[in-house]
């Protein structure tokens, strides 16, 4: 465990305020920064002392922020659009970009939040210069729409809406539904990231755990087909859908070699 500062703060936006959180290593090695993007169901809080350790050994500044709905930020009063993967590029990452005065970046993310890295790096090509997924979802995949629905009929269990509401309070029913309500829907079946993929010039690091049981090595196969650059994609042994739990000194060690490279 880490002691790295951080520092908290909530940043205003036309649909409400996002909860940010900041760690800054007493060495700095490059100008990007590293901005975080959470999974379906996460928040700051549930990164745990991930973003500290990445800091302290990437040497760069590490933000991290509760999407819109999530965690410490406002409430969503709407649904999920079916292109809220793409959306983020817009509603969510300027404004975290002006308010930590943030022109370089390095986008990391995890599960859906390895999408929103993805297509927010394809929208800010010019100012980006890595991107950096864990256990991504690039395509609308069988395995992930049969875990989801399992998912729906545990999370009907007793105290499992309490488990969520740890860290969303009374936004934890909204979080369950905004994530599977809208992979489930018949609107959501044919999306991709496929034009964003093609469209990254950056150089990406997919990392993927072998039993991932969201998503098949497809979504890091597709991901190294399809962009026109350097791709590091990487088949995590004996890894399911939370390489930065279950094996965090790998991808500290993997992320920190891949971010020096750059």
């Amino acid at each position: 465990m880490t002691n790295l500062a951080s520092t908290d703060t909530h940043i205003p936006t036309p649909a409400g305020k996002l909860f940010a959180r900041e760690w800054r290593p007493e060495s700095i090695l490059g100008d990007a920064s590293i901005i975080m993007f959470h999974d379906s169901l996460g928040s700051v809080d549930q990164w745990r002392d991930f973003p500290a350790r990445l800091a302290k050994t990437a040497g760069r500044r590490v933000i991290a922020y509760d999407r819109l709905g999530f965690g410490r930020s406002d409430p969503n009063p709407e649904l999920l659009d079916p292109d809220f993967v793409r959306d983020e590029a817009v509603s969510g990452l300027p404004y975290i970009r002006r308010a930590f005065s943030i022109d370089r970046m390095i986008l990391f993310g995890h599960s859906v939040g390895g999408g929103m890295a993805i297509a927010s790096g394809a929208a800010f090509a010019a100012e980006t210069d890595a991107v950096i997924t864990l256990a991504a979802q690039v395509f609308v995949e069988d395995r992930t729409i049969a875990s989801i629905e399992e998912a729906k009929i545990a999370f009907q269990g007793e105290g499992q809406i309490e488990r969520l509401a740890k860290y969303h309070g009374d936004k934890a029913r909204w979080v369950l539904d905004a994530w599977i309500e809208t992979w489930l829907a018949s609107n959501f079946a044919d999306w991709t990231l496929d034009d964003e993929l093609r469209r990254l010039r950056c150089p990406i690091l997919a990392l993927h755990g072998d039993h991932d049981e969201y998503g098949s090595r497809a979504h890091p196969d597709r991901i190294a087909a399809l962009v026109d650059g350097r791709v590091d994609a990487v088949l995590l042994k004996d890894c399911h859908h939370m390489p930065h739990r279950e094996m965090p000194d790998e991808v500290l060690r993997r992320t920190a070699n891949f971010v020096r490279s750059l």
